[in-house]
Formats: C-alpha cells, sequence, structure tokens
C-alpha cells in the first residue's frame, strides 16, 4: 500500500508538473523569445513620413541583403520572434507594423492597398535605402505582391507565405474563415456600443468559438472573469493552447477599423489579384498552407488548391510550395520557414 502511495504520488506531482508548464507557457510563452530576439541585436524603432504617419518596426543586424517582413491581420512584428535570430544571420531584417496594427499608425485614410503601398515604397527607399527582398504572411502576403508588382526596382524577390489570393475578394470572402470570424465581427463592433472591449467582443463573436460546442460558454465566461480581475492585462485563457491564446495576444493594439475595410472590401480598391500577380517578374516564392471546406462550405484556410494552382500559374517563374502548417508558417512551422527564405536568398 505505501508503494502505491508513493506510486500515485509521484504521477500527481508529474500531472502537476505538466499542467503548471503549459499554463505557464499559455501566459509567458512570448518571454524567451522576446530574450532571443533582444539577444540577436534587434532594436525597435519608428519611421515618421511626410504626412506624419507612424510606421513602427524592429530591425536586426545588418548580415546581409535587406528583408522587409509584412505581418497579417491582427498581428504585429512580434509574430516573427520564432524566426527573427537565425534569418537574421543571413539578412538585414525590417519587420514592420502594419498600419492599423501594433505601434503604427491608426489612420483609417490609409486603411487601403494602395495608401499602404505607398507608405512602404517609401519606408523600403527612404528607411531601408536600398531594394529589399519582401516576405508577407497572409494580407502582408497580399501586399509583398502589390508591392512587387507596382514597384519592382525596389523589390529584389517575394515570398509570399499563404496569402489569400482570390479568397478574399468581393465574389468570395463571405465564404471564408477569416471573413466570418474576423471582418464581420470588427463590422458589428462597430456598429454596436454596448461593449467596448473587442478582445471579449471578438470572443464572442469569433467564428471558432462555436467549434467548442457546450463548452463555448465557460470559455467566454473564463475570459469576461479574467478580463475584469486584470483589465490591463492581454487575454489569456489559461486552459487552451497556445495557438487560440495568440489570437489574443495582439487584440490590443489591433483597430477593427483595419478589419472593416475587409469586410466590405474597399482595402481592395483598385487591386485585381490576377492582374496584380500577373506583373510579378521578380523571383518568387507562393507558399500554400493547410487548408478544407466546412460542412457549410466555408472556405478553411486562405487558399484552396484551385487558388493556388491559379496564382502560381499567373506569376512568372514562380516556385510554389505546400506546407503542412497553420496559417503563419512563421509561426506554427519556423524552422521550414527559415529554411525556405535562406534557400530563397541562395537563388538570388
Amino acid at each position: 500500500m505505501k508503494k502505491v502511495i508513493i506510486v500515485l504520488g509521484v504521477i500527481l506531482l508529474v500531472i502537476v508538473i505538466v499542467f503548471g508548464r503549459y499554463i505557464g507557457k499559455n501566459f509567458y510563452f512570448d518571454k524567451p523569445l522576446i530574450r532571443k530576439v533582444n539577444k540577436a541585436g534587434f532594436v525597435e524603432k519608428q519611421a515618421v513620413l511626410n504626412d506624419g504617419t507612424v510606421l513602427n518596426y524592429a530591425e536586426g543586424p545588418d548580415n546581409g541583403i535587406p528583408l522587409l517582413l509584412i505581418h497579417g491581420q491582427m498581428a504585429a512584428w512580434q509574430i516573427y520572434m520564432k524566426v527573427l535570430p537565425e534569418l537574421s544571420k543571413y539578412y538585414h531584417i525590417y519587420a514592420i507594423d502594419c498600419h492599423g496594427h501594433g505601434k503604427s499608425a491608426k489612420d483609417t485614410s490609409k486603411y487601403t492597398a494602395q495608401a499602404m503601398g505607398e507608405d512602404f515604397i517609401w519606408f523600403i527607399e527612404n528607411v531601408i535605402g536600398k531594394p529589399a527582398v519582401v516576405s508577407g504572411n497572409s494580407s502582408g502576403g497580399l501586399m509583398a505582391a502589390w508591392l512587387a508588382a507596382n514597384s519592382p526596382d525596389n523589390v529584389l524577390g517575394v515570398v509570399l507565405e499563404d496569402p489569400p489570393f482570390f479568397s478574399s475578394e468581393a465574389d468570395r470572402c463571405e465564404k471564408t474563415f477569416a471573413w466570418l470570424d474576423l471582418f464581420r465581427t470588427c463590422h458589428s463592433y462597430l456598429e454596436q456600443d454596448s461593449l467596448n472591449d473587442f478582445s471579449i467582443y471578438y470572443l464572442k463573436n469569433s467564428y471558432w468559438i462555436n467549434f467548442f460546442g457546450e463548452a463555448k460558454d465557460k470559455i467566454i465566461n473564463t475570459a469576461v472573469s479574467y478580463r475584469s480581475k486584470h483589465p490591463d492585462k492581454r487575454l489569456v485563457i489559461f486552459y487552451l493552447p497556445t495557438s487560440i491564446n495568440n489570437s489574443f495576444y495582439f487584440l490590443e493594439d489591433y483597430d477593427p477599423r483595419f478589419g472593416d475595410t475587409f469586410y466590405d472590401c474597399s482595402w481592395f480598391d483598385g487591386f485585381d489579384h490576377a492582374e496584380t500577380i500577373s506583373r510579378i517578374n521578380c523571383p518568387s516564392v507562393l507558399i500554400h498552407a493547410n487548408w478544407k471546406y466546412g460542412a457549410d462550405g466555408v472556405l478553411l484556410g486562405a487558399m484552396s488548391d484551385e487558388d493556388a494552382s491559379k496564382a502560381h500559374s499567373l506569376i512568372k517563374d514562380n516556385v510554389l510550395l505546400e506546407v503542412k502548417s497553420g496559417h503563419s508558417v512563421s509561426f506554427d512551422k519556423p524552422e521550414e520557414m527559415i529554411k525556405i527564405l535562406v534557400d530563397f536568398q541562395k537563388e538570388l
């Protein structure tokens, strides 16, 4: 009996330690990443355009050709923290906060591909100072494609990390996860005035919360309780994995008015996907991550195989890579993203 008690005690201790580490990771997963990024020599800076627009960014040591990293929706430059230290051995990295995100300007007049693109051209010419490789994830990938097509003298090559080519255009966007989960939620949030906490509003109205069935209300109640006790901290639901909690990591600095321009597709004014990518003539890689259609016909992912194949066929001499990863390859499969970008530099 004594041996049984000892064994059970050891098992219980192991469970407590494992669960404690799991919870700790959810609360503090960013801390070791921040230390590694700082140790690698990255410094957060801000550039101010002539019209007063602020573009926040992190710059690494000068160890090669410039690499401009453009994150996707509801993120900021820190989404790249897992890849920055290693990539900085090969590139001079500039990881930027897009308009409406992070510490960059929240000016609605800049919430179009055209306006953002013009500011990023200015950033390449005036901050980086010479042509760069441009890599973007999701809507950042759309932005990278726009830059390669419209400012070819400033773009040495482009790596398109799972951008929503064609699926995010007006005729299809309403049947995509991103539109139902975020953009519709941004729009409805701006239409109401009963709740001014976008993180809680997003959780309650997100598309993915319904996947939890009867546990949905418990998750929401946990979040509301945590928020009431810690109003100045980012939202964390301690028993959910980091992949979900990561959704809330950048929400405090995200402008839902930016997402609203993807709800009504005004961000795409003058930006036709097929026409734009057909004008890309620099070396290019298109990364296609996991996707599927839900039971209701909703595209769960950025592109279908058909979308990726169509984009590949329109971009001259493009390399199409299928990666078994979530939407942000840089965050979910950092080793693969590092290899892609290092190999890409060797081919330039």
